[in-house]
């Protein structure tokens, strides 16, 4: 089977790489299918919660909400958070990154999976000014402790200049700068007293229903209603505003393994049918039906799944480079190509050889032996 199947190097090389590219495509669109819908991500992710205004993120919450929250039965900390911009030196997508305004004081409690130096933290939470930033953020653009920048915004009318008194870790990496509220609410008039979001954390992950439940409960009758949610289903949302996501991942799915099965068929059959009288040749000398048809099948399910392999190597790396460059903006940094993905990657690249390979090895199979002999192709 294995010389059988290289016989034709050109042929081969040319349908492997063919398959390789489309269960690339696969491999890729199963994971950010799982980065999005199935990984639950980071274990403190889990115990967070968001709560937001119930009509739009554009809308700001009342400051009081977040000591109302805090009373809720089931929670360790709560923080306001406000997205200020992503505007660094200019309006380049290689400068922009997000950046937020929360409570440096109770910051860690609800972010704990941030790993940061003690005496780091102590410096970036006795500084109005200082800000704490992600070490990709900081490997990138060369910063370093003590580094002064001035940010853009184009949500407030104010160009904040901020001290890195901090850089933190997180696996994976969220390439965000984190600076006082405070020093925000002085800058503008109209922002004091207000929040874009609030961010939760609870005692365990069976708390995230209950507690979402109970906050949006109390501010049933508020003047400014709330949807709380998890982190997941609140990152989803921004996925669900670009349309149905689902079905456009699963549609391009389904075109693939079409467009993987009309390779490997068209191949299969060129292949079989240039080797009509060797099949004749090989029924003579006693070969079986059975042995010719598995022969044949064998050579296609090796064929796709050889491509398979380098299909699912080349998404390995093409995500390693997206996580990891600063160009990709909107790459989740968590995303990865488990090793679910790679078994089912290669499950599918077996069955398409297989389905591919059947009809041509049985119509091969059912050859006579005569009319192989004397076949002239």
């Amino acid at each position: 089977m294995v010389r059988n199947t290289f016989r034709n190097k050109r042929r081969s090389l040319l349908t492997m790489l063919s398959i390789s590219f489309s269960l690339l495509l696969l491999t890729l669109m199963m994971s950010i299918w799982r980065t999005f819908y199935i990984d639950q991500g980071p274990p403190d992710a889990v115990k967070r919660i968001i709560t937001r205004d119930r009509v739009s993120l554009a809308f700001f919450l009342p400051a009081y909400y977040r000591e109302k929250i805090r009373r809720v039965p089931g929670v360790v900390a709560v923080v306001p958070m406000t997205y200020f911009g992503n505007v660094y030196k200019d309006d380049r997508s290689t400068n922009s990154f997000a950046q937020v305004v929360t409570d440096p004081e109770e910051y860690p409690k609800v972010a704990a999976d941030k790993i940061v130096p003690p005496d780091q933290l102590l410096a970036w939470q006795r500084d109005r000014t200082g800000a704490m930033v992600d070490i990709e953020l900081a490997k990138k653009f060369g910063w370093k402790i003590g580094d002064r920048l001035t940010l853009q915004s184009p949500y407030f009318p104010v160009h904040p200049e901020v001290t890195i008194r901090a850089i933190y870790t997180i696996d994976p990496p969220v390439r965000s700068l984190i600076f006082n509220t405070k020093y925000l609410e002085e800058s503008v008039d109209w922002f004091k007293g207000q929040a874009g979001w609030y961010l939760t954390q609870v005692a365990s992950p069976s708390d995230v229903a209950p507690v979402s439940k109970a906050i949006d409960e109390m501010f049933r009758n508020a003047p400014q209603r709330t949807k709380t949610e998890s982190q997941q289903a609140f990152q989803l949302s921004f996925v669900s505003s670009l349309g149905n996501v689902k079905a456009f991942i699963l549609g391009i799915c389904g075109a693939v393994v079409f467009a993987i099965l009309l390779v490997s068929g068209n191949t299969m059959a060129m292949s079989i049918r240039a080797r009509t009288r060797e099949v004749a040749v090989l029924k003579t000398l006693g070969f079986t039906r059975q042995r010719v048809l598995s022969m044949f099948v064998g050579e296609a399910i090796a064929l796709s799944v050889a491509g398979g392999m380098l299909g699912v190597v080349g998404a390995t790396l093409l995500i390693r480079w997206l996580t990891h460059s600063p160009v990709a903006i909107g790459i989740p940094g968590g995303m990865k190509v488990s090793v679910p993905t790679m078994l089912a990657s290669l499950l599918v690249a077996a069955i398409v050889g297989f389905i591919s390979g059947c009809l041509p090895a049985y119509t091969a199979s059912r050859t006579n032996i005569v009319e192989g002999l004397r076949h002239i192709g």
